[in-house]
C-alpha cells in the first residue's frame, strides 16, 4: 500500500468524509473507497487549483458531498476519480480505471468526462455537446448527474478563485442547466445552494440588496417564528400528533426571483417566513392542516396539495399561506418524514430502492423525462433548439390537467392541447381531429389551465399532423413525434420543402448559380454538420429537424469558397470578350504567364493552391485580375461545364525563368495528415518541418475516433518537387498513416 503525505487541510477533509461514511448507516466498501482516494491522489500529484490548493482537495470535497447525498460505494469512488481521465491522460484512461475499480466506476467516470477535442465550429455547439453527453450518460446511469451536481456545487463554492469572465460563464451555466436539473431530480438542498451562489455572481448588486432586506426584516421580527411555533405546538400536542417543527426564512434567490422576475417589491413577498411541520402519516398531514386553518386566517388562492397530486420530481407536501396574529403572512409546509426525505434528496433518496424496496419500473417512470431529452438529442442538430428544449421541458413550472378518466397529466407551463395529446400516446396525437375542455369544444392550440379536464377527439380517417403544429407545440416530446411522422411518412415531400427553402436562400446569395454549383455547396454544408448528403439535408430541413437560420451562414461560407473566385462584378458575354492586351499589368506576376503575356496581375485560388510544377489555367475576373487554378481543380471541372463561365477560362503557365531568378519565392500548400494519436505526434511533425526549414502558416486538428486524428497543415512550399520531399519526410514519422494534398 502506497503511503500518502497529506497536508493538514487534506487530512481534515479526508477525516470528515470517512466520518460521514461511517455514521451514515449504509454499508460501504471502505477498502475500495480508500484505494480510489489513493489512486486519485497519485494521478493528481503536482496539480493545483486556481486557488493554489493541491488539486486533490476538489475530488475529496466532491466525494464528501456525494456521501452526504447518500450515494453508494461506486459513486464515491467515481467522485474521487471524476477528473482523472480528463486531467491525467498521460497516466490513466478508461481501461485502466475499469481494470482497477470495475466497469460501473469506469462508466461513471467516462460519463463525467468532458467531450474531447472534436470538430465543433463554435462554443455554443461545444456546450450543447457536453450537455448532450451528460444527458445520454444520465439515461444509462442516473448516478452520473448526482456526482456532476456534487462537482458543480464544490466548483461554485470555490468560484472566487476564477477570473471574472469565467465566474460569470460558470454561474450562468449553473443557473440555466444544473440548478434546474437538481430541481427536476428533487434535490432541493443542492438546487437552492446552486441558485444562491449563481445569482451572487450574476447580479452581485441585486444579491446584496435582497440580503440586506432579509437581515433588516428578520431583525424587526426576530421572535416571530418562535411565537408561531409555540401556538402550533400547543395545539398539535392536544391532538397527540407526533411532529417536528422547523422554521426558516426564504432563500435569497427565491426572493430575488419574485422581486426582479415578477416585478414585486420586497414587502409583497408574503412567504418570507415559513414553518415546516413533519409528521408520521399522511392522515396526520391533513389533520395538521385543519389545525393551522383553525389557528390562523388563510389567504385565498394560496393553498396547494402536492400530496394527492405530486410534482414530477416526486415532491409531496401541503402548502398553505396564512396570516399570523401579528398581521404577518407566513407559509406552512406539512409533510411526512418520508416526504421530507424525498424533498431534500429527490430521486437520490430512492436510489437504494432499485435493489428491492421499490420496483425498477416505478423509479424509471420518474426518470422518463431524461429519455425524452435523449430522444430530442437524437433528432436535433440545432443547438438553439436543443437549449430551448432544456429550458422548456426542465426549467418551466408544470401545469396539471386531467384526462376524462381522472388521471393527472403534468405538462410544462404553456403547453397546448396538441402537447397534451402526444403526452397521452403518439397515435392519439397523430389521429387528433379536435378536443374538448371541460366538455366544451376547444381549439387545438388552446393552453389548458390547472385542473381542467381535456378530452382528445380522434379519427382513423385523420391524414396525420399538420406542419403548422410544429409552430404551435411547446414540448420536445410532441415536436419530435410530429417530426418522426413527417420523417417516416412524407420523405419525398420533405425533400421538396427543404430544397425549396434552401434554394430560396441560395438565390439571395447569387442568382447565377448552376445546378452543379448548388449541389456542391449543399453537399459541403451537409458534410460540415454531420449529415450524409444533400438529399438528407433537404429532408432534415423539410421535416423541421434543422432551422434555416443555422445553415444560412454555412451556405454563404461555401459560396465564398467554391463560387466567388469564379464570379465577377458584371457578367462577360460571348460578344464582350476580354482581350489579353487589356489585362492589368503588375510588377509581380507571381511567376505566371497568361496567354503569352508577362506581368499580368494574378492571384492564386484558395480552393486548390497551385504550386510551380502543377498544370494551371487562368480565370478572368473583373477587378481582381486573373485567378490561377490547378487544371484538375473541382471548380475548374464544374466551371468548364457552365456556358456562362466557359469563355472566361484562359491559357496560363508558369514563368520558370522568373521563378529561378526569385528562388526565395514560396507558395501556400495545404496538406491533410491522417495519423494514430499520440502524445508526441504534433511535436514530431513540427520538428520534422523545422529541420527542412519549412514554415507552418496554419495548423488545426480534428478527432475521427478515439484512436486517430486528422491534422490540417498550411505550409510554405517552393514547388511540387519540394512538396513531394516534404510529404515523403512526414510519411516516415511514426503513427502517420496517410497524407493527401488539400483539405477534404
Amino acid at each position: 500500500m502506497t503511503k500518502i503525505d497529506l497536508t493538514p487541510e487534506e487530512s481534515e477533509l479526508v477525516g470528515k468524509l470517512f466520518s460521514v461514511l461511517e455514521t451514515s448507516g449504509k454499508k460501504y466498501n471502505m477498502e475500495k473507497i480508500a484505494e480510489a482516494f489513493r489512486y486519485a491522489t497519485e494521478m493528481h500529484e503536482g496539480q493545483f487549483r486556481n486557488s493554489g490548493e493541491p488539486y486533490i482537495v476538489h475530488p475529496i470535497a466532491v466525494a464528501e458531498i456525494a456521501a452526504a447525498l447518500g450515494l453508494d460505494t461506486d459513486s464515491i469512488c467515481a467522485a474521487f476519480l471524476h477528473d482523472t481521465i480528463e486531467d491525467c491522460p498521460d497516466k490513466t484512461d478508461f481501461n485502466k480505471i475499469k481494470a482497477k475499480f470495475g466497469e460501473d466506476v469506469a462508466n461513471l467516470v467516462d460519463g463525467l468526462t468532458k467531450m474531447e477535442d472534436i470538430a465543433i465550429e463554435d462554443k455554443e455547439e461545444a456546450q450543447m455537446e457536453n450537455i448532450r453527453k451528460m444527458l445520454l450518460a444520465m439515461s444509462k446511469d442516473i448516478r452520473v448527474i448526482f456526482i456532476k451536481l456534487c462537482d458543480r456545487l464544490h466548483n461554485m463554492r470555490t468560484l472566487d478563485a476564477k477570473p471574472e469572465h469565467k465566474r460569470r460563464t460558470t454561474a450562468l451555466e449553473t443557473m440555466h442547466v444544473y440548478a434546474p436539473l437538481a430541481h427536476r431530480l428533487g434535490i432541493q438542498r443542492i438546487k437552492q445552494e446552486l441558485e444562491n451562489l449563481a445569482v451572487r455572481y450574476l447580479d452581485p448588486i441585486g444579491y446584496a440588496e435582497v440580503s440586506e432586506n432579509i437581515e433588516r426584516k428578520y431583525g424587526q421580527n426576530r421572535d416571530f417564528i418562535e411565537k408561531v411555533r409555540s401556538y402550533i405546538s400547543d395545539r398539535l400536542d392536544e391532538y397527540k400528533i407526533e411532529y417536528r417543527l422547523e422554521g426558516r426564512v426564504k432563500t435569497v434567490y427565491s426572493i430575488y426571483r419574485k422581486m426582479f422576475n415578477q416585478n414585486k417589491s420586497f414587502d409583497e413577498i408574503y412567504d418570507f417566513y415559513a414553518l415546516r411541520i413533519i409528521v408520521d402519516t399522511e392522515l396526520d398531514c391533513y389533520t395538521a392542516l385543519g389545525i393551522i386553518h383553525e389557528l390562523f386566517k388563510s389567504m385565498p388562492g394560496r393553498f396547494k396539495d402536492y400530496i394527492s397530486t405530486p410534482k414530477p420530481n416526486m415532491y409531496q407536501s401541503l402548502h398553505t399561506t396564512v396570516i399570523g396574529r401579528d398581521g404577518i403572512p407566513f407559509e406552512v409546509q406539512i409533510r411526512t418524514k418520508d416526504m421530507h426525505h424525498v424533498a431534500e434528496y429527490g430521486i437520490a433518496a430512492h436510489w437504494k430502492y432499485k435493489s428491492g424496496e421499490r420496483s425498477r419500473e416505478e423509479i424509471d417512470e420518474k426518470l422518463a423525462w431524461i429519455s425524452k431529452l435523449v430522444d430530442t438529442e437524437n433528432e436535433t442538430v440545432d443547438p438553439d433548439e436543443f437549449m430551448s428544449v432544456l429550458k422548456n421541458d426542465i426549467f418551466n413550472d408544470e401545469t396539471f390537467v386531467f384526462t376524462p378518466k381522472g388521471d393527472v397529466v403534468a405538462l410544462p407551463q404553456g403547453s397546448t392541447i396538441i402537447d397534451f395529446a402526444y403526452s397521452i400516446h403518439t397515435q392519439v396525437g397523430n389521429r387528433m381531429i379536435g378536443a374538448k375542455i371541460n366538455g366544451m369544444i376547444a381549439p387545438i392550440d388552446r393552453i389548458p389551465q390547472n385542473g381542467e379536464i381535456v378530452e382528445i377527439l380522434t379519427s382513423q380517417a385523420s391524414k396525420g399532423p399538420s406542419r403548422d403544429w410544429l409552430k404551435i407545440v411547446k414540448t420536445s416530446e410532441a415536436r419530435n413525434k410530429i417530426r418522426q411522422w413527417f420523417k417516416k411518412e412524407k420523405r419525398s415531400d420533405n425533400i421538396e420543402v427543404g430544397r425549396g427553402d434552401i434554394e430560396r436562400e441560395l438565390a439571395k446569395i447569387s442568382r447565377r448559380l448552376t445546378d452543379d454549383q448548388k449541389l456542391s455547396i449543399v453537399s459541403a454544408v451537409a458534410k460540415r454538420i454531420g449529415i450524409q448528403d444533400a438529399e438528407d439535408l433537404y429532408n432534415t430541413v423539410g421535416y423541421g429537424g434543422l432551422a434555416m437560420s443555422k445553415i444560412i451562414p454555412k451556405l454563404k461560407d461555401e459560396f465564398e469558397k467554391q463560387v466567388k473566385p469564379l464570379e465577377e462584378e458584371a457578367p462577360i458575354t460571348n460578344t464582350d470578350q476580354v482581350k489579353t492586351a487589356g489585362f492589368k499589368k503588375s510588377n509581380n506576376n507571381g511567376g505566371i504567364i497568361v496567354d503569352g503575356q508577362y506581368g499580368c496581375a494574378v492571384k492564386f485560388a484558395k480552393c486548390c493552391n497551385p504550386l510551380p510544377g502543377d498544370p494551371v489555367i487562368g480565370f478572368i475576373t473583373k477587378g481582381y485580375g486573373i485567378s490561377i487554378h490547378k487544371r484538375d481543380c473541382p471548380n475548374v471541372m464544374s466551371g468548364m461545364k457552365s456556358p456562362e463561365f466557359f469563355n472566361r477560362w484562359i491559357h496560363a503557365e508558369w514563368d520558370n525563368d522568373a521563378l529561378v531568378s526569385k528562388n526565395k519565392t514560396t507558395f501556400e500548400a495545404m496538406i491533410q495528415i491522417f495519423a494514430f494519436n499520440s502524445i508526441s505526434l504534433i511535436a514530431d511533425i513540427t520538428i520534422a518541418l523545422a529541420d527542412m526549414k519549412v514554415s507552418i502558416l496554419q495548423i488545426n486538428t480534428k478527432k475521427r475516433t478515439n484512436d486517430d486524428i486528422i491534422i490540417n497543415l498550411t505550409i510554405a512550399c517552393k514547388d511540387t518537387e519540394h512538396f513531394t520531399s516534404i510529404v515523403s519526410r512526414l510519411k516516415s514519422i511514426d503513427n502517420v498513416t496517410n497524407i493527401v494534398r488539400g483539405f477534404s
